[in-house]
């Protein structure tokens, strides 16, 4: 009796750290959604918590008072771009340092992921004069190449932990078979690694969906912005509008959420995969 209650103890602890938790990171979503719903004269008002009007003109005013549906494209195609890029390297890099035997694999595995411990702000000033003087200013190419540039070491790391995984017979027989290495990654390598490239994907599409300094420094005219600096850019001179900028929020984040949910037990395995051998 006294071990059952121990269990029902400590699963309720879990429970309840884990609903605490939830409820946490949920929080500010709900308060944006709860904002986003409010009439504009009890936005700046506590109480009421809860809207006593819901109203959907927030929604309605980013719409058509604003270009929100081309900063939501600019984002789509920058994200995309960066995805199909990172993807496209990463996955190339990741078979090569995994299955490949060259010298300096484990190095070049090292200097890749440096890269992501460069914090962003330190290459700000020297990339936006490499894409000034390259004409790439304000285009969507002068968002990719530096979105890839600081994405690719997540992909390959993601990349490589799961072509790690696959047996080294496979690759090893399918030499034998008269395949070249190009081949092997392409006819067997990538259909096995699809749940991981399904994972790195995803992770690298959120990460150029959210940048937002480089957004911000490599873009000057309404027309390039993207979603981040679209929303912070929706305060005036004399007025802050909460409510456009909370329906805006939630108009991005949805998407995402949902995408998360759905994937979650791929993006969970791709995360893991190589944690644990035998």
């Amino acid at each position: 009796m006294g071990s059952r209650t121990k269990r029902v103890a400590r699963r309720s602890i879990f429970w309840a750290l884990l609903t605490g938790l939830a409820t946490f990171c949920l929080l500010p979503f709900l308060w944006q959604l709860l904002t986003s719903l409010k009439p504009t004269s009890e936005i700046s008002s506590l109480p009421p918590l809860f809207p006593t009007r819901p109203v959907l003109d927030h929604y309605l005013a980013i719409f058509q008072d604003r270009p929100f549906g081309r900063f939501i494209l600019n984002s789509v195609i920058v994200a995309s771009l960066t995805t199909v890029s990172c993807l496209s390297i990463g996955s190339l890099a990741a078979f090569a340092i995994a299955k490949l035997q060259f010298r300096g694999r484990n190095l070049l595995l090292f200097m890749v992921l440096s890269i992501s411990m460069f914090p962003p702000i330190a290459a700000v000033s020297p990339l936006y004069l490499i894409i000034r003087t390259l004409g790439l200013r304000d285009t969507y190419a002068g968002l990719v190449v530096p979105y890839t540039t600081f994405a690719l070491p997540l992909a390959i790391w993601i990349l490589w932990s799961v072509f790690r995984e696959i047996p080294d017979e496979l690759y090893l027989a399918a030499l034998v078979d008269g395949c070249t290495p190009f081949q092997v990654f392409v006819r067997i390598f990538l259909p096995l690694a699809a749940p991981g490239i399904g994972t790195a994907a995803i992770l690298v599409f959120i990460f150029a969906w959210n940048e937002f300094l480089y957004a911000l420094t490599f873009t000057s005219s309404e027309a390039m912005r993207t979603i981040p600096v679209a929303i912070a850019l929706f305060p005036g001179l004399h007025e802050v509008p909460w409510g456009e900028m909370a329906a805006a929020t939630i108009v991005v984040t949805t998407p995402l959420i949902l995408l998360v949910l759905f994937f979650q037990r791929r993006i969970v395995s791709g995360l893991t995969a190589g944690s644990v051998k035998g």
